[in-house]
């Protein structure tokens, strides 16, 4: 039986004192609100209302039972306003900083598609954690070693100029000697990177090769790192994707591979899962993990300091 309906059909009927007045009130057929009724009274073993030709009219029994009938309809009611609201309410999730607006754009208009509206904060890797533990987001993506990611994301170093002979960019390259000319090159990472799995393997590659502190740098914004690099000789660490944005000549590392590595982790109790399997896709496109590096006119050989 349907107790909502046979409720709201009853108390409508109640309130109209006609059977055929009360259905269509509800957008029901006379016929619909009348089985309705008397599958209430068939539960419960007792006539709700006294049937004459012209008026129906509540028996004793019936306006006993009334009050907690509105109740039943008045929850339901309630019930769907809040699922409906919950449908639409927006997944507040925090993304990577380093997305750039374009990619956040389409992640959201993706999003949409799949019936889910985003609200997203851009933050850096520590601040999107403090988010998501905090519950101030619904989700975020944190940076986590790649082997602990559900999306990988290729870095390398990017330069101003293209240089055709290079394949790869070693660091080895960029140790000064007396002959190198100018103010030594350098390395600049963004906050995104300013991580322990990516900064610190290329601090100890940094140690190794020789090369002075100064050469790598932790740039406080993208911005600031990405107009050094164009004004000068120096080196962005980056996806392929943001060097392809900022019309950068990008170049893997030789020494050892990098990646950023994310994974979707939900505030409190919450599980991410839903909302992986609709938009896993558009996410990978978001931070970069689908974008493959050009390839075309490259050939082996390092870059020179």
């Amino acid at each position: 039986m349907d107790l909502v309906g046979a409720c709201r059909a009853f108390v409508s009927v109640s309130e109209y004192g006609s059977f055929t007045v009360g259905a269509a009130a509800v957008r029901m057929s006379q016929s619909v609100a009348s089985r309705r009724v008397a599958a209430l009274e068939e539960r419960f073993g007792e006539q709700l209302f006294e049937r004459t030709s012209r008026r129906a009219v509540l028996t004793p029994f019936g306006r006993d039972l009334l009050p907690a009938a509105r109740e039943v309809v008045r929850a339901a009611e309630v019930l769907l306003h809040e699922a409906e609201s919950a449908k639409h309410k927006p997944w507040r999730l925090a993304v990577p900083g380093s997305c750039s607006t374009i990619a956040l754009a389409r992640l959201v208009a993706e999003a949409r598609g799949h019936g889910v509206a985003l609200d997203l904060r851009p933050a850096a890797p520590a601040r999107r954690r403090e988010l998501v533990h905090s519950q101030h987001v619904r989700a975020a993506l944190l940076a986590v070693p790649p082997d602990e990611a559900r999306w990988s994301v290729p870095l390398g170093l990017a330069a101003a100029r293209e240089d055709p002979g290079v394949k790869r960019v070693y660091l080895e390259t960029l140790r000064i000697g007396r002959a190198t000319p100018g103010p030594p090159r350098r390395v600049w990472l963004q906050p995104e990177d300013d991580v322990p799995h990516i900064r610190d393997p290329l601090t100890r590659l940094r140690d190794a090769l020789g090369l002075r502190p100064a050469q790598l740098v932790a740039a406080p914004d993208l911005t600031t790192a990405a107009a050094e690099v164009l004004s000068t000789r120096d080196l962005l660490l980056c996806s392929p994707a943001q060097a392809e944005e900022l019309d950068l000549a990008w170049r893997p590392i030789g020494e050892l591979p990098l990646n950023r590595g994310f994974v979707l982790a939900a505030a409190g109790d919450g599980d991410p899962q839903l909302i992986e399997a609709r938009l896993g896709d558009a996410i990978a496109r978001c931070v970069g993990a689908d974008h493959r590096a050009r390839t075309t006119a490259r050939t082996t050989g390092r870059t020179t300091a």
